[in-house]
């Protein structure tokens, strides 16, 4: 099953639409939907090393574009819109958490959460929750996903074959790896 997973995703990552689905994702992240677009931009990257940084700043700014939607969803639709996305993911405390540390350390949350597994939207809501400013707010998005996504794209150009190679051969470990960072993450927003 994760074989055929993995040749779908590889076909979508070479397909036409691709660098639009990345897009999407990287967007969805920063604001509503729960995967990061690291599902998309590692096998785009590796069916086509020398578009790595072409993708990676696709996804730099459809994230930051995504982090200002988060952003306004916190300031002006917590109640209608972030607190079902809040209580689905019963992050309530989390997101109580988040509010009062971006009170107390403003950008240097957005700096250091945006390269973690962390899901993004907790982060760029509670900063509009908090009543971040928007400028500070974008640009520390900007460089903290840039910074993730430029970095991946390095590494996946430079060390591309082995690292296709390793994920083929190990599959289930890797997509095990992927899973537990994932849930790691979200389960680490009920304790921050």
């Amino acid at each position: 099953m994760l074989d055929r997973l993995y040749a779908r995703i590889i076909a979508l990552a070479a397909s036409r639409h691709a660098v639009i689905w990345l897009a999407v994702i990287a967007f969805a992240e920063a604001s509503v939907f729960p995967l990061p677009p690291d599902i998309m931009l590692v096998p785009m990257v590796l069916a086509c090393r020398a578009r790595a940084f072409r993708l990676a700043a696709i996804c730099t700014a459809a994230s930051v574009c995504g982090a200002m939607l988060g952003w306004v969803i916190g300031t002006f639709l917590l109640e209608y819109l972030a607190m079902p996305i809040v209580r689905f993911y019963h992050a309530q405390n989390t997101l109580l958490t988040l509010q009062e540390r971006f009170r107390e350390w403003g950008v240097w949350i957005i700096l250091i959460k945006g390269l973690t597994p962390i899901p993004f939207k907790f982060v760029t809501i509670a900063s509009g929750a908090a009543h971040l400013s928007l400028a500070p707010f974008l640009l520390a998005c900007a460089v903290t996903r840039g910074a993730r996504f430029f970095l991946l794209a390095a590494l996946l150009r430079r060390f591309g074959a082995p690292i296709q190679a390793f994920i083929e051969r190990r599959l289930p470990l890797v997509a095990g790896i992927f899973a537990l960072a994932l849930v790691g993450g979200i389960v680490a927003m009920k304790y921050i």
